[in-house]
């Protein structure tokens, strides 16, 4: 898959973990945020007027049966049973990446890693 895929995958990832009742945001790795401030740099010296892509706390990967594997990075309020959230989180990305992978004419299985990194 292109880069842009991988992109659209994991903005539909984002979009699906953050709709779910109780998560407050996503939390993005280290590395996340070490290549974001670089992208930022980059990109506010060659085109100041569009703003950069990122997707925070979401990391997709392929996988050998041309599926994918999706971690997620949550953040959540403390309103409903953690472990409930987490397995909300889980069902709704899988099924939005599995929908992304369908629209894409790809066929294989689709994993999700749900972290809970904090709550609130």
């Amino acid at each position: 898959m292109t880069a842009t895929s991988w992109e659209g995958i994991a903005r539909a990832a984002a979009a699906a973990a953050l709709d779910v009742p109780g998560v407050d945001a996503l939390q993005p790795a280290l590395s996340d945020r070490l290549a974001l401030a670089a992208s930022r740099a980059r990109h506010a010296m060659t085109t100041p007027d569009k703003p950069p892509r990122e997707v925070a706390g979401i990391r997709c990967r392929s996988t050998p049966d041309g599926g994918c594997h999706v971690e997620v990075r949550c953040i959540l309020h403390t309103d409903r049973r953690v472990v409930d959230i987490a397995r909300q989180v889980r069902d709704e990305v899988k099924t939005a990446v599995t929908a992304c992978l369908v629209q894409r004419r790809t066929v294989g299985s689709v994993t999700v890693l749900v972290t809970v990194t904090r709550t609130v």
